[in-house]
């Protein structure tokens, strides 16, 4: 059959003659692929505790290949946001400078190696109890992230991006895009990992309607928020303030609306400015967290776990959906009981009977968490109720309680709280430190549990998380100087539509209700993927990342990977820190308390420096 005409265009050319020149094809050279790249969104404390990471384990698993790090944060690499420099300086750490570390021990359990370094206090060279100001912490923070990308190998290259990132796509086994705010060009990364500490959230229903009814009658309404950033300007002198929440978002305020206004303390008392506003203070509980302890444990601290370790906590995973007090408090209400026990009896053996230590921890052992037989047990073993553990108690210490008038109430919380303080400094209630170990060992279990509820997190930050002494009595002298008042439990928080004006009063306190034109929400927001102030977060959600019934960011616990809503985790995308479910207990770790956020940090460095280097692998022109 023949050709079509137009087939072909020509006749084929003559073969070359005897002068003509032949030439090779010519050859396009491609550019050589791009290395391997990791974008880390949130440079703050996690972010630069992954990078420390990553640097540690990057010699066993990735050798000498090349590889880019992204990070992207509108605020300063190491510090973030909460520990920048640019706060006031009158706002302290809640922790002792000797407590606070970025490195890692032999107590941590990781596979990577331990690279020691010195805590805040041997870094700054200052006393190891001291409440450093937070714009130290933020300077050592800064020193550790430098230090981390130093210990980097020479073939990783670091870029900061000071922006926010916006969204991220791509699909589950390709680059990923990072969209930046600005509109400027995207980034593309072969793996990201989320480490955006505490995030803003768009107000609930409640905080909605009350900022509403602020616009309406010309109030002030300050919702949940980082104290440093809240706009505490537009507060009036002289006037009634109605703040809810006594913990440390309440310390902070108190202190910048005080010192920060140019008061001063004189001899234990305050001497105001009068620049001051009055803080009309409540809470559920209606008493400020519990204070740090003053002492040293000495001799022979509790063997932890115990009752609650990893064995433990491994059957309640197998066991499936978790109830929190049914399942997991008993464990908890045991093993802080051991930790309590074991130190009245090494300690202060004379308050206890029965036949000694061994003859106890036999039986308390063998008996249920929880049950009857472990309650008589103690009762007939402990004399003195004071010696006995409560922790529900110690939750509500003033449930039930009735007061005749405002003043009364006044009288009965300082009261309290010098009571916290002269406990805190007594060694003979040494087992109240035992308790804080213990919690510590809880905590660490807790987080392989993923989400278990608010609660608890309440609780632990009340009794162990708590401001310093100074501070509590700094709360005791602006109390007897009137600045601030409480207002009580289960303080309730209205508004008046006629009048104007919001209300407040505490359960079982006699007397009319408290009216301000000022609200102060004194408290962190919520976690929630729905209403996160984070678009990242959000868009993340709404693509199909799974949430917690809390609000959460669920994630894989042993890497840290984000699972969607079937179970499945990403294989590029990694999330860790207080916005996921796997989240550590408080900021910092203290030295040799086994660090449950180091041990992450570690997990998901190892995880992506593998995948980074399988990747790397496919990219490589073959020999």
């Amino acid at each position: 059959m023949a050709a079509p005409a137009d087939a072909f265009s020509a006749s084929p050319p003559a073969p070359p003659g005897p002068t003509d020149e032949i030439r090779p094809p010519r050859r396009t050279r491609r550019p050589p692929p791009a290395p391997p790249s990791i974008a880390v969104i949130g440079a703050g404390p996690r972010g630069a505790g992954f990078l420390e990471r990553l640097a540690a384990n990057a010699r066993e698993l990735y050798g000498d290949l090349p590889l880019e790090v992204h990070l992207i944060d509108p605020h300063p690499p190491g510090p973030g946001r909460v520990w920048r420099a640019d706060q006031s300086p009158l706002l302290w750490m809640n922790s002792m400078a000797e407590d606070v570390t970025m490195f890692t021990d032999d107590t941590v359990r990781q596979e990577g190696p331990v690279r020691p370094g010195p805590t805040l206090a041997e870094w700054a060279g200052v006393d190891g109890r001291t409440f450093s100001a937070r714009t130290s912490q933020g300077s050592y923070l800064r020193w550790f992230y430098e230090r981390a990308v130093a210990a980097l190998p020479p073939s990783v290259t670091v870029h900061e991006h000071r922006t926010t990132a916006l969204r991220v796509t791509g699909p589950r086994d390709g680059p990923q895009r990072i969209r930046l705010a600005g509109g400027g060009p995207s980034l593309t990364a072969d793996l990201v990992l989320l480490t955006l500490g505490h995030l803003d959230a768009e107000p609930d229903a409640e905080q909605s309607a009350l900022a509403a009814f602020a616009d309406r009658h010309g109030l002030l309404h300050l919702p949940p928020d980082f104290t440093a950033d809240s706009d505490l300007d537009r507060i009036p002198a002289g006037e009634p303030v109605i703040v809810r929440g006594l913990g440390l978002a309440f310390i902070d305020l108190m202190v910048l609306l005080t010192e920060g206004r140019g008061g001063r303390y004189e001899n234990g008392e305050y001497v105001p400015s009068g620049r001051e506003p009055v803080l009309y203070a409540g809470s559920r509980r209606g008493v400020p967290y519990r204070t740090k302890i003053g002492y040293d444990l000495g001799g022979q601290p509790p063997p932890l776990p115990r009752h609650f370790g990893p064995e433990q906590t491994a059957e309640l995973l197998r066991r499936g959906p978790l109830d929190f007090r049914r399942d997991i408090w008993p464990l908890i209400d045991k093993e802080l009981g051991h930790a309590h026990y074991h130190r009245l009896f090494h300690a202060h053996p004379e308050r206890t009977s029965g036949g000694g230590w061994a003859a106890f921890d036999e039986r308390y052992t063998a008996v249920e968490p929880g049950s009857p037989r472990l309650r008589e047990l103690i009762a007939g073993t402990v004399p003195d109720p004071a010696d006995r553990l409560d922790l529900l108690g110690l939750d509500r210490p003033l449930a039930g309680r009735r007061f005749a008038s405002h003043e009364a109430l006044q009288k009965e919380l300082r009261a309290h709280v010098e009571a916290d303080l002269t406990r805190a400094h007594d060694p003979a209630r040494s087992p109240d430190l035992a308790v804080f170990l213990g919690l510590l060992s809880v905590y660490g279990q807790l987080v392989r549990l993923g989400d278990i509820g608010n609660w608890w997190h309440g609780y632990f930050s009340y009794l162990a998380s708590g401001p310093p002494g100074p501070r509590l009595r700094q709360l005791l002298a602006l109390s007897r100087a009137g600045v601030v008042r409480f207002l009580g439990p289960d303080t309730a928080v209205g508004t008046d539509e006629r009048r104007g004006v919001f209300h407040a009063a505490g359960a079982g306190v006699a007397g009319p209700p408290v009216t301000a034109r000022t609200l102060v929400e004194a408290r962190l927001p919520e976690p929630s993927l729905e209403r996160s102030a984070s678009p990242l977060l959000r868009a993340l959600h709404e693509g199909g990342a799974a949430g917690t019934p809390t609000g959460l960011l669920a994630v894989d616990p042993a890497d840290g990977r984000i699972l969607d809503r079937t179970g499945a985790s990403h294989p590029r995308r990694f999330a860790l820190g207080p916005h996921t479910d796997g989240r550590n207990s408080g900021a910092f770790t203290r030295p040799r308390t086994g660090g449950a956020a180091f041990g992450q940090n570690d997990a998901t460095a190892r995880a992506a420096l593998t995948l980074l280097r399988e990747l790397s692998a496919r990219t490589r022109p073959s020999a």
